[in-house]
């Protein structure tokens, strides 16, 4: 237990507000999370997976897959700190609308109580939070995320400060009446957060960062606005480790809209000779200055929550060994026969018979999905093969580059360096993907999705582009340089120019070499690019003719992006940084040089 009387009389308050049946104090023990589980199978929610040591499958509500961004709300006190790209309500409304949803919806369930890090216990960039939830499949997917449990609570102390998570799947049980394998309330979703007070309230679903309020509500939405407020930096980006065949070490972090090869580029495999990539995270990214006036980061997380569909031993074989044991694997497909798990392209051949998400009985050829496409797997990132020394690092590990970039098949370079900070973060505030044929929509719009973090920033996005510029010009800062990368380019007749996965390594290697100050490099337009013999292509198939269209600056496709430029940048009215225009018309200014 604990002393610390806030969280005491949060407890307590919560309690007399949902009814539960009984209070359970998390310790994050194995003993504990295999009772939990233990009680999942019996209730029909898990379903051990006899090929995979200590793992589970799940199917949520066929209306309970994914994030919810349409009931997502930031409850700031004034609408204008929300901004644009977020949903607010007035604070005093939605905490009375609330207290009507959370009256009593714990009745004839267990109110768990979570106390988590963000972090390595005990590091000064690390922030904990406290989860109450009424779904064990919440702590289980919880202890695998972040730290929990009673070291926790040591660490929180009396008077220690905490994020307030509060989560039901709002949905009651009357006396004697059976429950259902996932509770949940499809029709009443609510993911709120009151930036100010530092809490977060989800009500209704039990899926993913609705309910792992570890996920993007605390570790994105809640912590940017503690960065803002505090002076560091709390991103959506991967953090990896290069190291080149004399033993020297880089850390890079990188910022990529979804579909964009995140969590491969996480935990790649270099192809060429000697070079070394380790993984500290694949998705969350908190940045702080050390006395030596380098920002440092940690994965606040302890986990990966990954999307399983796509994932195979071609694109992502670390991934793959991963979720071998120990793992939650929620909406995909099961194999009766072999015992295990399967999801659309993990393999070249898919199996003859399944049991789908749904599950129904599936066979190929049906025209339905056998794993929905935002199927997820829950595994601990201490094992990844890839994982790096460094990973639970309280001091965290310097970060040398910064990249952003996105899916584009034309215009936009492999690879290129920011000219300076302000102008790396107008890259970044201005990043796109094209829509596929997979989208809904026009196909081949660039959709703008700043430093990725469009759906995750908890305040005027204005005000968050000013605040990377505010750190770039903080007094003694040796800032990462920035780079913009696009593994998507394509020729004219529509082939792939880049081979990708692996083979982005040879990039990484050039911002290596440009973090060092020998990569080679010209200056443009948009940045300095590589020289042709920059980029090491040893071995690899890409003609002189490919390379140089990877590496080309179509100076009319780039001035073509302006009006869509300052159409987006339009958006965050007179918030935006005045800095951001000066870059936009810096550019256009060289591109008609």
């Amino acid at each position: 237990m604990t002393k610390n009387t806030k969280l005491l009389n949060w407890v307590s308050e919560v309690a007399a507000l949902c009814q539960p049946d009984n209070i359970h104090w998390c310790d994050g023990s194995q003993r504990e999370a295999d009772e939990l589980c233990a009680l999942m199978v019996k209730n029909g929610t898990f379903k051990p997976i006899p090929a995979r040591p200590g793992s589970f499958w799940c199917r949520s509500h066929a209306g309970d897959v994914a994030r919810v961004e349409d009931r997502t709300f930031i409850c700031s006190q004034d609408k204008d700190d929300a901004g644009p790209t977020n949903n607010w309500c007035e604070p005093a409304e939605m905490k009375a609308k609330l207290h009507g949803l959370f009256k009593g919806a714990m009745k004839g369930r267990t109110l768990y109580v979570i106390p988590f890090s963000m972090g390595p216990i005990g590091s000064h960039i690390a922030h904990i939070g406290v989860e109450l939830t009424d779904s064990p499949y919440v702590v289980v997917n919880m202890r695998i995320m972040t730290r929990i449990g009673a070291k926790v609570l040591t660490e929180l102390g009396a008077h220690g400060a905490f994020v307030a998570c509060l989560h039901s799947v709002g949905a009651p049980l009357a006396p004697g009446q059976t429950d259902v394998a996932w509770p949940c309330n499809p029709d009443h979703k609510y993911i709120v957060h009151f930036p100010e007070e530092h809490t977060i309230w989800s009500f209704g679903s039990g899926y993913g960062g609705n309910a792992l309020l570890g996920k993007k509500c605390f570790s994105l939405r809640i912590a940017s606005c503690m960065a803002r407020d505090g002076g560091w930096l709390a991103e959506h980006m991967l953090i990896l480790g290069l190291t080149n065949p004399q033993g020297q070490k880089i850390y890079i972090a990188a910022a990529f809209p979804s579909a964009c090869g995140k969590t491969n580029l996480a935990m790649l495999t270099p192809t060429i000779p000697g070079w070394k990539a380790e993984c500290i995270g694949d998705d969350i990214a908190w940045m702080k200055f050390h006395s030596d006036g380098r920002l440092y980061a940690i994965n606040p997380e302890a986990g990966f929550f990954g999307v399983a569909p796509g994932t195979s031993l071609h694109s992502n074989p670390n991934a793959i060994h991963t979720v071998a044991r120990n793992s939650i694997f929620t909406n995909v497909a099961f194999d009766e026969a072999k015992g295990d798990v399967w999801w659309e392209e993990m393999t070249a051949q898919s199996p003859a018979k399944l049991t789908s998400w749904l599950g129904e009985e599936w066979a190929p050829g049906t025209g339905k999905k056998a794993a929905h496409p935002n199927a997820r797997y829950t595994a601990p990132a201490e094992q990844c093969p890839v994982i790096d020394p460094a990973w639970q690092d309280p001091n965290g590990v310097p970060i040398s580059a910064i990249l952003f970039g996105g899916r584009r098949p034309t215009t936009v370079p492999l690879v290129f360096e920011a000219l300076s900070w302000q102008h790396g973060t107008f890259l970044g505030s201005q990043q796109s993907s094209e829509t596929t044929a997979a989208q809904a929509g026009a196909v081949g719009v660039a959709r703008r999705d700043p430093m990725a973090m469009l759906p995750f920033c908890g305040y005027h996005m204005g005000d968050y582009f000013a605040h990377w510029l505010k750190i770039g010009k903080t007094p003694g800062a040796k800032l990462p340089k920035i780079f913009y990368v696009n593994w998507f380019r394509k020729s004219a007749d529509g082939r792939w120019l880049w081979p990708g996965f692996g083979e982005n390594a040879r990039v990484l290697k050039w911002i290596f070499e440009r973090c060092a100050g020998t990569g080679k490099a010209v200056q443009t337009a948009i940045g300095w690019l590589p020289t042709p013999d920059a980029l090491d292509i040893s071995g690899l198939k890409v003609s002189n003719a490919d390379l140089a269209e990877l590496l080309s600056v179509d100076k009319a496709k780039w001035l073509a992006e302006i009006p869509a430029i300052r159409e987006h940048f339009a958006k965050f009215g007179a918030k935006l940084p005045k800095g951001l225009v000066a870059e936009l018309d810096a550019l256009e200014k060289r591109l008609k040089a």
